[in-house]
């Protein structure tokens, strides 16, 4: 009997994981079960080889007790325990873990209370009101369950960011420690084109000898030097992207081919992206943008924008401390900012309304601008902390502090926490009347989404963009993996309508300060350049502009009028 592969052995650990949580055992456990799970789809060489080698322990979140589990189910495709938690529950149970915010308390309930034993048998309770009566589960879990039912089966095999970024990084290190002859390793696919989501992994390798290995989620391309610029830009794709180069290509007398550009037999391009573009008289198109949208159009004519890096971010705003929901102190986040080169940190913790998230009563915001002036007192003119507040949105769009008390904030980030199920016409409105208050500096996470969790509000972005135009409010690219909002797929809208962005990491902790980097990202990828970047800025000119729009505004046409009233 053929023992199974890498990706049939995750499948066992990731339903040995649910199993053990519909007991209600320890999440933590369940958590690292998953983690291992994932850290295996991601393997650059054979499980069996790993094994036999003694290092399944060097593999991410595989200690010595996963390591046994991994090893018998690979050895016999199963484990003892997991036959043992198979008869408590039925296989079809395990496709409810499908669905975002589903609990296993709440998957166990709807199989022992209606014998759900599948996401069809789910779905059509759903549609036939069964789940509402029941007591534990109700209404709310009912509408959530419909809901997300498109996102359980889209996005099965899809991972965030930031967990593609880490599986990637240990899939690189295998593979160069397996073949220190790989003289170039790259990342390609998706990843590297900056997709929200990951459903597969590509990586370039320059060798001798031209290969392709693959398996349902890792490609592996081999390219000597003189085809690599080819092979990378053949693996990072996207294939309508590839499709429209190649018609450019025929036009121009050439044949693209994933080795090289041709003419004829004599091959003209490919040790580099960069000569293949400029042969075909494009201007380089960064693989953020290769979706086939309009960027070779763009190209054709050198109008791609130079794309926001990295590097171009001066500061940091929107994020918390554990004066709210964070898990740092000011002090900490501030250092910590700090010590990553920017030149500034703008605290905006959650506003009185957000019980669920420790909103700041007024007594306390006026305690953490006493610690910010102290600290600013201390770091002088190279370094500053910024008062800033995530203030929530309320029902009629107006903001959960007074005037009075938002003048005393450098800038505000007006957020919806609250309400998302307004019909769309209501909750459009009451977003741009945040957005005229003349205290709001950023629109946070305009759309609320959270991605493979749930779908953003019902609301009509481009006139939302418009607005944000109009009054000179940045849009922000929230950079928390699970969010990305807003959808880079609306960037160019918004530069087109005039916007500028503010790109946030939403940092609930140190570690969180890095999700800059997928902000960047996304900004990339909607074609954003830093010139249009909030925090772009220098400290200087940032504190010039906070200090301008925070002067008596007229920016709401005649007096009186609500911005929604303004933008019509």
């Amino acid at each position: 009997m053929a023992k199974p592969d890498t990706r049939t052995v995750a499948n066992l650990l990731r339903e040995y994981a649910h199993r053990t949580s519909l007991r209600g055992d320890n999440p933590y456990r369940t958590k690292a079960y998953l983690r291992a799970a994932d850290s295996l789809t991601a393997l650059s060489q054979p499980l069996d080889r790993i094994i036999a080698a003694g290092a399944l322990t060097s593999i991410p979140g595989i200690g010595d007790a996963i390591a046994d589990i991994v090893t018998k189910l690979h050895q016999t495709g199963t484990h003892p325990s997991l036959d043992k938690l198979r008869e408590e529950v039925p296989a079809g149970v395990m496709e409810l873990f499908a669905i975002p915010g589903l609990r296993p308390d709440k998957i166990s309930k709807l199989h022992q209370a209606l014998g759900l034993t599948s996401l069809s048998e789910l779905e059509t309770a759903a549609k036939e009101d069964r789940i509402r009566p029941i007591k534990g589960l109700g209404a709310t879990l009912q509408a959530k369950i419909l809901a997300n039912l498109a996102i359980a089966r889209s996005g099965q095999t899809q991972l965030h960011l930031h967990k593609a970024a880490a599986l990637l990084e240990h899939a690189m290190a295998s593979l160069r420690q397996e073949h220190p002859e790989f003289s170039r390793l790259e990342i390609a696919g998706e990843f590297r084109r900056g997709c929200e989501l990951v459903s597969a992994f590509a990586l370039v390798a320059q060798g001798k000898e031209p290969a392709e290995v693959a398996d349902a989620t890792l490609r592996v391309v081999i390219s000597g030097k003189k085809h690599f610029g080819a092979s990378l830009l053949d693996a990072t794709g996207s294939a309508e992207h590839l499709k429209q180069l190649k018609t450019v290509a025929a036009e121009k007398g050439f044949i693209l081919k994933g080795d090289g550009l041709y003419r004829g037999r004599k091959l003209i391009a490919s040790a580099t992206e960069e000569e293949i573009y400029d042969t075909l008289g494009l201007q380089f198109i960064e693989p953020e943008l290769r979706e086939g949208r309009d960027e070779i159009r763009r190209a054709a004519s050198h109008e791609l924008p130079v794309l926001i890096r990295d590097q171009d971010l001066c500061g940091i705003l929107h994020s918390h401390t554990t004066a709210s929901d964070g898990t740092e102190t000011l002090k900490t986040m501030a250092e910590a900012t700090r010590k990553r080169g920017f030149e500034y940190f703008g605290v905006a913790d959650h506003s009185q309304s957000a019980h669920y998230a420790g909103g700041l009563s007024l007594q306390e915001t006026t305690e953490q601008h006493r610690e910010a002036d102290r600290l600013n007192r201390r770091y002088g003119e190279k370094f500053r902390i910024l008062k800033g507040i995530e203030a929530d949105i309320l029902a009629d769009g107006s903001l959960d502090y007074p005037d009075h008390v938002l003048e005393q904030f450098d800038f505000v980030v007006a957020s919806v926490h609250s309400r998302f199920k307004l019909p769309k016409k209501e909750q459009t409105e009451r977003i741009i009347e945040a957005i005229g208050n003349p205290r709001t500096t950023i629109i946070g996470h305009m759309t609320g989404r959270q991605l493979l969790r749930r779908p953003g509000y019902d609301l009509d972005i481009a006139k939302v963009l418009r607005a944000c135009a109009k009054f000179g409010v940045a849009v922000e690219v929230n950079a928390h993996p699970w969010r990305l909002d807003l959808d880079w797929r609306w960037h160019q809208e918004a530069l087109d309508y005039g916007c500028i962005f503010s790109i946030n990491p939403d940092a609930h902790s140190i570690r969180e300060l890095d999700y800059m980097h997928w902000g960047v990202e996304m900004a990339r990828k909607g074609g954003v350049p830093a010139k249009r970047v909030l925090n772009a800025m220098r400290l200087p000119a940032l504190l010039s502009y906070l200090a301008k729009r925070r002067r008596p505004s007229k920016r709401i046409g005649r007096p009186g009028a609500t911005a929604r009233e303004a933008m019509l």
